[in-house]
């Protein structure tokens, strides 16, 4: 079967069952590995499915990808801009780290780092940092969201607005063309907003392929944003907005 008749069948497969996988493809189709992942690249390349370890998912719309899912998605330039980020983050600072895959990338980037106290709404940061034992960590509390460690809700606000923090670590679902950061639990919009409000300094974290997604909250535009870092060029009229705006973008590319 020829790729021009696999895409269509690939996609149908994803709609039925959620996923498709580079095994499951390859057997089904009667082709080789390789093949079916430059079928999936291209796939993903035009936005019609996200690579995950494995295979590949649907793109989210107004619900988001699978906490498990997410943090396989990307996960090399999750880490190099992780590291790219924490080169800006002083020792001796507050921080605060967001709900996130690439914030908690950003955690482990800090392991090494001395005299930090991070405040966060992200378990899984505050059992990563549990390793840095030059970290003081303060969790805020709130309501728990069991699928990814999430602390959301009145009481993670009002915990925030009792800090001023040198730099917030944030995230976003989504990024549309015109700069504004996307995100699809309101609540958790409401606290990156307290977030950034509480924070001297703004950085934000999110890689090449929250520019083809859409989500339907808006937390902020990177107006607002003092550092972003991402890991391939951003579209081009994004890129002059963030000029025009004074947004630092820096850039991790593959080594």
């Amino acid at each position: 079967m020829s790729q021009t008749f696999r895409h269509p069948d690939i996609l149908e497969i994803a709609r039925r069952e959620g996923k498709v996988t580079v095994d499951g493809l390859a057997e089904h189709f009667g082709v080789t590995h390789q093949t079916i992942r430059r079928d999936l690249t291209e796939l993903a390349d035009s936005g019609k499915l996200e690579r995950v370890h494995g295979g590949a998912v649907l793109p989210s719309g107004a619900s988001n990808i699978g906490y498990a899912e997410r943090r396989n998605l990307h996960e090399e330039a999750k880490n190099r801009i992780a590291r790219a980020c924490a080169e800006h983050i002083p020792d001796g600072c507050s921080v605060f780290l967001n709900i996130g895959t690439s914030t908690e990338a950003v955690a482990r980037a800090l392991l090494h780092h001395r005299d930090l106290m991070v405040v966060t709404n992200n378990m899984n940061v505050a059992n990563i940092l549990v390793d840095n034992p030059e970290c003081r960590i303060v969790l805020t509390g709130g309501a728990l969201r069991r699928m990814d460690g999430g602390l959301v809700g009145n009481l993670t606000i009002e915990t925030i607005r009792q800090f001023k923090f040198d730099i917030a670590v944030i995230g976003c679902s989504a990024m549309d063309a015109d700069g504004d950061l996307l995100d699809f639990d309101i609540e958790e919009v409401g606290v990156s907003q307290c977030i950034i409000a509480q924070s001297r300094k703004t950085f934000l974290v999110t890689d090449h392929s929250k520019f083809k997604r859409s989500a339907p909250a808006r937390i902020a535009s990177a107006r607002e944003v003092d550092m972003f870092f991402t890991d391939l060029a951003l579209p081009a009229g994004l890129a002059e907005k963030c000029s025009g705006w004074e947004t630092t973008v820096v850039y991790a590319p593959e080594e």
